[in-house]
């Protein structure tokens, strides 16, 4: 089954109040351009240079693009040219970086707390009890806005496993809502990939980030 095929299969699995977004991760442009083909509206790319030459075959207007990797302070100014939406914010310093860069050229940075569902001292993200108080830090700065947050979940072998933590993340998600913090609107919730999309489709995601669910395994002709 080629890419158009597969996409098309697995958005219409998909419920309509889901966003699907491809991760693209060392995809090359001709296969994200089927992707495209198959109905994918929005992007995900790990690296702002993989971005960069993406866009550049593509379009910048092909997709909605989204940073779903890490993000490094020193590289907010081209992540806030590239991107219409940062998955990945988990520090104030960073968020203060992108702000800066939004002012700059009078643009609102919309963003994503990425949340350490696992608490694992290894990984990005920020611990799901310490996820109100930098919201709330966030909120404060002017040419951010705060859409919801992102996930990852621990690398676990059973998919159902990770339900406790999207389950987190959404209770989370769920109190910040409430709190109707200025500069948040709280609309997007991105957890599952691959091997765990239904699953965090249960729990309440409204955008999940599928590459091999898409592309299929590397190296797969196809």
């Amino acid at each position: 089954m080629g890419i158009e095929e597969r996409v098309r299969a697995v958005l219409a699995e998909i419920p309509p109040h889901v966003t699907v977004v491809a991760a693209a991760k060392t995809r090359t442009p001709d296969e994200i351009r089927a992707a495209l083909a198959g109905g994918i509206r929005s992007v995900g790319e790990n690296y702002v240079r993989e971005a960069e030459n993406a866009q550049s075959a593509l379009g910048r207007r092909a997709a909605e693009w989204h940073l779903i990797g890490a993000l490094q302070r020193n590289k907010a100014k081209d992540a806030v040219r590239l991107f219409d939406l940062i998955q990945t914010v988990d520090s104030l310093r960073l968020a203060e970086k992108l702000d800066a860069e939004g002012h700059r050229i009078d643009r609102i940075v919309p963003i994503l707390i990425e949340v350490n569902s696992g608490r694992e001292p290894q990984k990005a993200g920020v611990f799901p009890e310490d996820v109100e108080g930098l919201a709330r830090e966030i909120a404060a700065l002017a040419s951010i806005e705060v859409r919801g947050l992102m996930t990852l979940g621990p690398a676990l072998p059973e998919p159902g496993a990770l339900r406790p933590f999207f389950a987190e993340t959404k209770r989370r998600f769920d109190a910040l809502e409430r709190l109707g913090l200025p500069n948040a609107r709280m609309t997007i919730l991105s957890m599952g990939m691959s091997d765990s999309y239904r699953e965090a489709i249960e729990e309440g995601a409204t955008m999940v980030r599928l590459g091999t669910a898409l592309f299929g395994a590397r190296g797969e002709d196809g």
